[in-house]
């Protein structure tokens, strides 16, 4: 049984989704640069060091399975304040950690509270906006939040030179806080169907029916091998840049900004041309600009990689093809349970996450001073994204 809240449904202004969608990837890309030097600064390993990553990626996806059925039992604004007063918490203990065990405990809690940031924005579009449009508008949001990670990477590099790692934690605790004031005044509940109770066979239930959906699943493992790329791209470039290369991490920062730009303008594609050519000509799209990135990848690999703009800009094409997809992917995933859509969404993310923490996994534990772990990686992502899109999502499903 449902309770029904009021029909008519406050709007809440769209930079205000932006960026409390963007306080993880902040927090996540802002101390990626810090990681090798992370190594001595508290004298670790640096596969130990690598953990930090893998740990906040594997919080955020567990904690996304927790705040969308809450935030379809509760609403979704009062699970996204508390999601954010958890993260400026976490925030300013992860400045104060001095071992490596500190500050993974505060990257796992950093993630947990963050991640509501993300996984209940994409439910509060998909609770104002039918399919397509919530893809389009989803892909624009994506475009514009995606200066975040812009300039995170660069921001963070700069820190890490010149103040140490540790003022990065302050500097998103201090957004976090903005954050949490913009949510409170002007974030309105969106959700008008919450539920009477939930437990956890209710929350079960919710995730085989799910998993029972051909076309869920299909949406969901393309667009969690394409986002793997990504993530085993960011495991093992720091590295590349500081300790191969030996370059500054302020390097790595500025040559993200290409990859960056490269999902920004896949995200404007995808949401100029969604609504026109609908989600699977869009999947089609996006596996050949991906295939183009990964051939490109290969050739610079095989050559040998001597300036960073070798890995960076065959990576900025890829990111093009995670920007022309993720949005319809997510969209079209929602777009399947709509009535449970919080809990959709928080599925959907956990196992893009997950597959992400595992990638990084991957490349950490076969760390052998090369870039040969990062780079296969990515292609068996990559190749395993294309297939879900081309066998398994079939045309007359989208």
């Amino acid at each position: 049984m449902l309770k029904t809240a009021p029909l008519q449904i406050k709007k809440p202004h769209i930079a205000i989704l932006i960026f409390l969608s963007a306080l993880s990837p902040v927090a996540m890309n802002i101390f990626i640069p810090s990681m090798p030097n992370l190594t001595e600064s508290l004298n670790t390993q640096h596969n130990i060091a690598q953990l930090t990553l893998t740990f906040y990626l594997v919080a955020f996806a567990i904690a996304q399975l927790i705040h969308g059925p809450l935030s379809d039992r509760f609403g979704r604004r009062p699970i996204l304040l508390a999601g954010v007063v958890i993260f400026i918490t976490a925030s300013l203990g992860c400045a104060f950690a001095y071992n490596v065990e500190q500050l993974i405990i505060g990257r796992i809690f950093q993630a947990t509270g963050g991640c509501a940031g993300v996984v209940l924005t994409r439910a509060i579009v998909r609770d104002l906006y039918e399919r397509n449009k919530a893809a389009s508008l989803l892909g624009y949001m994506t475009m514009i939040m995606a200066l975040a990670p812009l300039m995170s990477p660069t921001i963070g590099g700069f820190i890490d030179q010149y103040s140490g790692w540790r003022t990065s934690f302050y500097f998103v605790a201090i957004m976090g806080i903005i954050a949490f004031i913009l949510a409170f005044k002007f974030l309105h509940e969106t959700n008008n169907q919450l539920i009477d109770s939930i437990n956890v066979s209710e929350i079960s239930a919710k995730y085989f029916t799910l998993l029972k959906e051909r076309q869920y699943i299909s949406f969901v493992c393309g667009m969690a091998f394409s986002s793997s790329v990504f993530f085993s791209f960011i495991a093992g470039a720091p590295f590349l840049v500081t300790k191969i290369l030996h370059l500054e991490p302020s390097v790595y920062g500025f040559y993200f900004v290409m990859v960056s730009l490269g999902y920004m303008v896949g995200n404007f594609l995808s949401g100029k041309l969604t609504t026109r050519l609908g989600s699977y000509k869009m999947f089609m799209l996006s596996n050949l600009v991906l295939i183009i990135g990964m051939i490109i990848l290969l050739v610079a690999s095989y050559i040998g990689i001597s300036q960073p703009v070798y890995i960076f800009a065959p990576m900025a094409i890829v990111a093009c093809a995670n920007g022309l997809a993720i949005p319809s992917a997510m969209a079209s995933a929602l777009s399947i349970r709509p009535e449970i859509a919080g809990t959709a969404s928080g599925l959907a993310g956990f196992t893009q996450i997950a597959l992400g923490a595992f990638a990084t996994f991957i490349v950490g534990y076969f760390h052998n001073g090369t870039t040969s772990p990062m780079i296969i990686s990515m292609v068996v992502g990559g190749l395993l994204s294309i297939l879900c899109f081309v066998i398994l999502v079939k045309k007359d499903s989208v």
